[in-house]
């Protein structure tokens, strides 16, 4: 009795988890917790039991996000420092959070500091990426020794553009999925040397 309690405690969290996401990917993260156990089919007050405060369950989304960025770029960086493959699955791995992603880059500067500091992180984990990946290819002649910090928020600020105006670039669907290409293809051109 004791395991089967304790797995639907863990399936309620999950619950709690993805309807989170869905709901402050839609509608911000100044979404009440109502909604939240609305979408996840649950009393208002199991998100407490789960999470003591709003920003507990926001940290663990943070934390789950970075968690996936920093495997996917990790097991790249194991075999390849490729920057154009660098750059690929850096957007694969957007794509899969993108609405999430968007939602972040758009309301960072509301997010309590502890959030911030995660969101801070999550670009620190992907920069260091970037730079064995860059170093790699300036050493090599292949790309042109632009200061690292310039290419690295080039790189973002043209992925957060086009998240932020996806509405125009892509009105029913993935900005990042449809410009992707694009999005390399003109970012390498830029760095190439």
């Amino acid at each position: 009795m004791a395991e089967k309690r304790k797995q639907q405690k863990a399936q309620t969290r999950e619950r709690i988890i993805a309807a989170a996401l869905k709901v402050y990917s839609e509608h911000g993260f100044s979404s009440p917790t109502t909604a939240i156990a609305d979408e996840a089919q649950v009393s208002h007050g199991s998100i407490f039991v789960h999470f003591p405060t709003v920003e507990s369950l926001f940290l663990c989304l943070l934390n789950d996000f970075s968690q996936d960025i920093n495997r996917e770029l990790h097991s790249l960086s194991e075999y390849d420092n490729d920057i154009t493959k660098l750059l690929e699955k850096h957007i694969e791995i957007l794509i899969k959070h993108e609405n999430f992603y968007k939602r972040l880059t758009k309301e960072a500067v509301y997010l309590p500091e502890e959030a911030k500091n995660t969101f801070i992180n999550i670009q620190s984990t992907v920069s260091i990426h970037f730079l064995q990946a860059m170093e790699q290819e300036i050493n090599t002649g292949k790309i042109k020794p632009i200061p690292f910090h310039m290419i690295f928020n080039t790189w973002l600020g043209l992925i957060h553009y086009y998240l932020l105006n996806g509405d125009l670039f892509a009105p029913k669907g993935s900005v990042l999925m449809r410009y992707k290409s694009t999005l390399i293809e003109c970012f390498m051109t830029l760095i190439k040397q």
